[in-house]
């Protein structure tokens, strides 16, 4: 009896998920569809932080630019979703609960799975402008990511505005102008972010686990603490309170107080990893984790939609490029998307049916060290 019942009711659950789906949750800020929400959607709806996660940094800080070159490029053209697969809605319910918070979030995954493609996904969705992109590499230091300072440039200006002995031999008694500091320090895409905007940026930290082993241990504190400070410019502070220097934004400039940058919405930080290493458990602890599958057909062909024109991915999908791809990517233990892409477009663009055999044959290589099979000798 008590089997019946549990049957009767596991029924009615997937009934009702059947009936729901496509329908994101109430909860949900991101919808994970990719669509451009109204314009003020996230600050509307995004409830106060909790006190542990609140920064008071100011005055506001002006909205950031677009960047809408770089997002088609990215993901394509905006397309409507007709269903949230299980993956999708994983997906928002992670970067949701990164956004409520204010957490970063590490997205692991195979290269290729569309880890760093979340971060321009978020940005468009939620109208956030540009992305803040940091790529890590084995001798990136923290320092890079918050600001660079070319000392060395501004001694050098410095001595060029030095005037001689005038014409007559007396010396010049005009002081000569020093150069602005500001204008030799320029803010990261970390340090951009966490200027005092009034919504979060977003920044993408790509590849994180191709850096030094300290980084992640350096990055707790400004995680947690929300800000930074700039030595240069805390030993001026009492002749130069206020400092404008240069950010990671093309022609961006901002205003630092006191030497100090203090964030007034936490970013929205989008960390990948191709799983080359573990990170420290401290560092784990302080964020959220998402793993990104490979993708599958659906997917696949909502990506190739994006970019290619209607006809065009019908085309595409009527060579069965698509489920050669998933078959190919099983037997080579992974492929990344943009290797669909470029064959997609081989096919597209090739008339010569024997060159686009073989020509895709090359471009879906495995991702690791092996090399693809040499061509006819």
């Amino acid at each position: 009896m008590h089997r019946e019942d549990d049957g009767v009711r596991a029924t009615e659950q997937r009934a009702d998920r059947s009936e729901d789906e496509g329908v994101p949750p109430n909860w949900w800020i991101y919808q994970g569809t990719g669509l451009a929400l109204p314009e003020g959607t996230l600050l509307s709806r995004l409830p106060a932080p909790p006190q542990w996660r609140t920064f008071a940094g100011g005055p506001v800080a002006p909205p950031p630019p677009e960047d809408e070159d770089e997002v088609l490029r990215r993901l394509g053209r905006e397309l409507p979703v007709r269903a949230l697969s299980d993956q999708i809605r994983h997906e928002a319910d992670m970067v949701n609960a990164a956004i409520y918070l204010r957490r970063p979030l590490l997205v692991t995954g195979k290269p290729g799975t569309g880890k760093s493609a979340l971060a321009y996904r978020i940005s468009r969705e939620l109208g956030l402008g540009r992305v803040l992109r940091w790529h890590i590499t084995s001798r990136t230091t923290l320092r890079s990511g918050l600001y660079e300072y070319d000392a060395i440039g501004r001694v050098q200006d410095a001595a060029a505005t030095r005037r001689g002995p005038l014409a007559d031999g007396s010396e010049d008694s005009v002081t000569p102008t020093r150069p602005e500091i500001g204008e030799y320090l320029q803010l990261g895409p970390l340090g951009t972010a966490l200027l005092p905007y009034a919504a979060p940026r977003v920044l993408l930290i790509d590849e994180l686990d191709k850096s030094d082993l300290d980084l992640a241990n350096d990055l707790l504190s400004v995680f947690e603490e929300g800000k930074f400070t700039v030595p240069e410019l805390v030993r001026l502070r009492r002749r130069e309170p206020r400092t404008t220097v240069l950010t990671d934004d093309p022609d961006g400039s901002a205003v630092i107080t006191d030497g100090t940058v203090q964030c007034r919405a936490f970013p929205i930080v989008v960390i990948t990893s191709n799983g080359e290493r573990e990170f420290p458990a401290a560092f784990l602890r302080r964020l959220l984790r998402l793993h990104m599958p490979e993708p599958d057909h659906d997917r696949l062909a909502a990506m190739v939609a994006a970019h290619f024109t209607g006809q065009e991915a019908a085309d595409v999908n009527s060579r069965d490029l698509l489920q050669e791809f998933v078959r190919r990517s099983r037997e080579r233990g992974g492929l990344a998307a943009d290797q669909l892409l470029n064959s997609a477009y081989l096919t597209l663009h090739t008339l010569d049916e024997q060159s686009v055999g073989s020509l895709v044959d090359a471009l879906w290589h495995r991702l690791d060290a092996a090399l693809p099979e040499a061509g006819p000798s």
